[in-house]
């Protein structure tokens, strides 16, 4: 089913279609969070920092995947929010071929880097073997996470958040069997974990595939719609590379900050891989409010409707604000029996380290939010320039704290490196989308309030089911 977001109450829209993603997200994350429990029981403490010391690499990667697949799915959005479905079949179509692109260039790049990147991040001898056997499986499995994240982008371009969370949901389950086959019966360690996240991801990219295949008339594609152009691909590129390399740009900074945590030893590294991933938990609200105001600004954009674009945002900032204030309180004093799940009662070291990581991003959870929403909404009306830079100002920021506060505050500084980049970050794009939305024409706005009647009804006509 399509949804078209140009009509309609944008809170009622945003909730809906935004709750569906925080369901998935959280699911997604049982990919990583079932490898990290299932690590930490079963194997030890040496392999859990084995598994955590990767996640800057990985986030480095899969961040530029799914900033560049979401970008491509912008420009279908505008196509769908335009009523052209001939544009979306065609962009449909030059995302399909340039994401094979992506996928060879960034697999290669990947295996052949990812050793020497563990190298130049310090990771500690006793974990570094293992760190290596977990990420290359994970890199030789990048065309599974390309397959899902496009097929999933389109989807929720055309409106429907609903039938990837139900797919999302098979797979983490499917991941959560394979661990544990493979780690406790097949004894394959590390390398279980790893093969058993890339397994899941490709059966929830078929499940998407058999899905648009079977109910989305306006995606049956022919073959003039994979004809390429590269005025037509360019537009593409120029939202989907600003917002691939604006996570690249983050993940570096990630990296750097891994890189000094990795010097305070694999116990630390282990408490902060065990609070990184109830952080990850928590967060997934803010990335689907993004994605959400993202495909909603993407449609209004196209169709010209520039006042619902900035209610949209109103609405996601009230969400987004009162949630931080919930998620922050739940880490201060939930957070150490999170921590005690992927440990157990019998490592207090780890539990209070960890505990130590919560309390430093509790108190900026808001900022976080700020983050995801403009950054978004920016990226989708086609300003991906203004996130790229507030990117690079956030990875300034990271590796300053990272590299001198902790000179000063020891673990506290490296807890801090993430919150102080949120808050130059969020500053930045909040000045920029005033700036741009400032800019909007008001007289497209006025016809909206005459045509309502009629866009609802050439809604009903447009949706799909």
């Amino acid at each position: 089913m399509t949804n078209d977001m140009t009509v309609g109450n944008p809170t009622k829209l945003i909730m809906s279609f935004a709750l569906p993603l925080i369901i998935g997200n959280i699911f997604q994350q049982f990919y990583s969070m079932a490898d990290t429990f299932i690590v930490g029981r079963t194997i030890g403490v040496s392999a859990l920092a084995a598994v955590g010391a990767t996640g800057a690499i990985a986030f480095l990667i899969i961040g530029f995947i799914f900033g560049v697949t979401c970008g491509f799915s912008v420009i279908t959005a505008q196509y769908f929010g335009a009523g052209d479905y001939d544009g979306v079949r065609r962009s449909v179509g030059t995302s399909v071929i340039l994401s094979v692109v992506v996928t060879v260039i960034v697999t290669l790049i990947s295996v052949l880097t990812a050793y020497p990147l563990l190298k130049f991040m310090n990771t500690p001898e006793d974990i570094i073997d293992q760190s290596y056997i977990y990420i290359i499986i994970i890199f030789w499995g990048i065309f599974s996470i390309v397959f899902y994240n496009l097929l999933s982008s389109i989807i929720r371009a055309l409106g429907d958040s609903k039938t990837p969370l139900i797919f999302l949901i098979i797979a983490s389950v499917l991941n959560i069997v394979l661990d544990f086959v493979l780690i406790l019966f097949v004894h394959m360690g590390v390398a279980g974990a790893a093969v058993a996240t890339v397994i899941s991801q490709f059966v929830s990219g078929v499940l998407c595939l058999f899905y648009v295949m079977k109910r989305f008339d306006i995606l049956k594609l022919s073959k003039k719609d994979f004809a390429f152009s590269w005025d037509f691909a360019w537009e593409h590129l120029r939202v989907g590379l600003p917002m691939a390399f604006q996570f690249s740009i983050t993940a570096i900074g990630v990296m750097v900050l891994q890189a000094v945590l990795n010097k305070f030893g694999s116990v630390t590294v282990g408490a902060f891989t065990a609070a990184s991933k109830i952080e990850e938990l928590l967060t997934q609200v803010y990335p689907a409010i993004g994605t959400t105001i993202a495909t909603y600004a993407a449609q209004n954009y196209g169709a010209g409707k520039y006042r619902r674009i900035k209610a949209g945002v109103r609405s996601c900032m009230i969400i987004s604000f009162i949630y931080s204030i919930a998620a922050g309180i739940f880490c201060v004093f939930v957070g150490k029996y999170l921590t005690m799940l992927f440990v157990g009662n019998d490592q207090p070291l780890v539990v209070e380290q960890a505990q130590i990581y919560l309390n430093c991003i509790a108190v900026f959870l808001t900022f976080l939010g700020i983050l995801f929403i403009y950054r978004n909404v920016l990226q989708a009306i086609g300003k991906g320039t203004f996130p790229l830079l507030a990117g690079v100002s956030e990875l300034l920021l990271r590796i300053f704290a990272a590299l001198y506060i902790s000179g000063f505050l020891g673990y506290v500084g490296v807890c801090l490196a993430g919150p102080i980049a949120w808050v130059g970050a969020a500053v930045l794009l909040f000045i920029a989308y005033i700036i741009i939305s400032s800019t909007f024409p008001e007289q497209i706005d006025k016809e909206d309030n005459n045509n309502d009647y009629i866009s609802e009804h050439n809604s009903a006509e447009r949706n799909i089911e």
